[in-house]
């Protein structure tokens, strides 16, 4: 068939067509739906595979910017390393040793007396250990003025040694009395173990997880 024979067909009614130009129709559009049938199933089959190709992408683009980060800021990182030894250090010299402590009970009971308190209770309670240091709480009863209150508390702030206050009770002393005050208070001061003592105190924890073991 001629070019100009292709031309006059009757799109609208193919059945006139010759038969090989149907035949030649049917052939290509058989082709064409074989080739888009292929496509899809193809990107069917392909599609989790492309799938986690893309979530590894975006992992290892996540872990990139993790790791620039880290490699732009790392003179920074071990500045504030550096810094935070230092005030580990500042406050670990704070912390008085075994053979300071009866020293410090000392300038605490003497905290208040100079403030013009009346001290009516001072009892050391037993010693807590921490990972690393021991916390020694004291209780402490005193009698005086909301004013002489004051100096005593910035007077303990004042020692050169880390004393906390916790447990503040304040109350009148009697009706007569307008500025008679009674402080209940427990002072907290702390002292680094030894290394004997860490491993002492290591090795009871380790008995009392054993022991909690055996009675599960």
């Amino acid at each position: 068939m001629t070019f100009d024979e292709l031309k006059n067909l009757d799109w609208s009614d193919p059945g006139r067509w010759p038969g090989s130009v149907r035949l030649g129709v049917i052939a290509i559009w058989f082709v064409v739906v074989v080739l888009i049938m292929g496509y899809l199933l193809l990107w069917d089959s392909q599609q989790p595979e492309l799938d986690a190709a893309h979530n590894e992408q975006e992992k290892l683009r996540v872990e990139f910017k993790e790791k620039h980060s880290k490699a732009v800021n790392h003179e920074l990182y071990r500045q504030q390393l550096v810094d935070i030894e230092r005030s580990f250090g500042a406050m670990l010299r704070q912390l008085p040793g075994k053979t300071e402590v009866p020293n410090l009970l000392v300038d605490i009971s003497q905290t208040g007396l100079a403030a013009g308190l009346q001290q009516e209770l001072f009892q050391p309670l037993s010693q807590q250990n921490r990972d690393f240091y021991a916390e020694l709480p004291i209780k402490i009863r005193l009698i005086g003025s909301y004013h002489q209150m004051g100096a005593f508390v910035s007077g303990i702030a004042g020692l050169p040694r880390i004393v906390t206050l916790h447990d503040v009770s304040i109350k009148q002393v009697n009706k007569t009395g307008y500025d008679q005050l009674q402080m209940d208070v427990t002072a907290k001061t702390y002292r680094y173990l030894d290394e004997e003592e860490v491993q002492a105190a290591e090795a009871d924890r380790r008995k009392s997880a054993r022991s909690a073991a055996g009675r599960s």
